[in-house]
């Protein structure tokens, strides 16, 4: 059988060639022994026939030489199994490092199939306080456009956070996604797009965490579009939808310098 035909195998099979193989052992010693047995018999043998000296007979000398003839063809019976011996303990120590090899693949191949499986599998993400349950690859997408946020490069920002919400219309990162498109689209001066995306957000999520921020920047959007009326109004809606925000605190001093 060769290498690619045993690990077709069950380990159950290698197991079983390996008791095989160590009673073979086994039972080779056993005859290694009655052979070394048999060769102190004839040696006592020949012994006893040689001590005669020259008065042996014939009969005797005969006898010697078949004796001897006999205690070469244990002696090489002897050789022979040392050799099986040799061979089936070579054969057990190449069993197990293949069996041990089979087994550290299969643990291999476990772990990879592990790890690809979890490239793929839904994963949970604190944001904004609350958590949400997002595919990692929309994880990934989204840490590299807020990256780009953070580092100030808001046109790029804004392009990235678009082509997100295009791209994954579904996904629970919509409202933070909106969030920051509406705050990277004021800082490219975007006044009319930030406001669209910044009620948006607030429809979508009325009680978002983020909702008085959002509503304070519709606000500061309509006194960059000249809209000082709807801008009061705004400021006067989040003040009275979210009292206790610091954006609501914010909208009151601007409230005043409106007036």
């Amino acid at each position: 059988m060769n290498n690619s035909k045993l690990w077709q195998c069950k380990p159950v099979a290698v197991a079983a060639a390996l008791w095989l193989s160590q009673s073979v052992a086994q039972a080779a010693l056993f005859e290694d022994d009655e052979a070394r047995r048999a060769i102190l018999d004839l040696r006592q043998k020949i012994e006893q026939l040689s001590g005669s000296g020259s008065a042996q007979s014939k009969s005797q000398a005969e006898e010697i030489f078949k004796l001897r003839s006999a205690l070469l063809d244990l002696q090489g019976q002897i050789d022979l199994l040392k050799a099986d011996q040799a061979r089936l303990s070579g054969a057990n120590e190449q069993l197990l490092r293949e069996l041990s090899d089979h087994q550290q693949r299969q643990k291999d191949v476990q772990l990879g199939f592990d790890d690809r499986l979890r490239k793929f599998e839904p994963t949970k993400v604190n944001l904004d306080g609350a958590d949400i349950t997002v595919e990692p690859v929309e994880k990934r997408d989204y840490d590299a456009v807020m990256s780009v946020f953070r580092k100030g490069d808001f046109m790029a920002a804004q392009t990235g956070f678009i082509n997100f919400i295009q791209r994954y219309p579904n996904t629970a990162y919509m409202p933070s996604a909106l969030f920051w498109l509406g705050n990277a689209q004021y800082a490219n001066k975007d006044y009319a797009g930030a406001v669209t995306h910044f009620k948006r957000m607030l429809n979508l999520v009325p009680k978002h965490v983020r909702a008085s921020e959002a509503t304070l920047a519709i606000a500061n959007c309509q006194v960059e579009l000249k809209d000082l009326k709807g801008a009061r109004k705004t400021m006067e809606e989040l003040v009275k939808t979210y009292p206790d925000s610091e954006a609501a605190q914010a909208a009151k001093e601007r409230l005043a310098r409106l007036k």
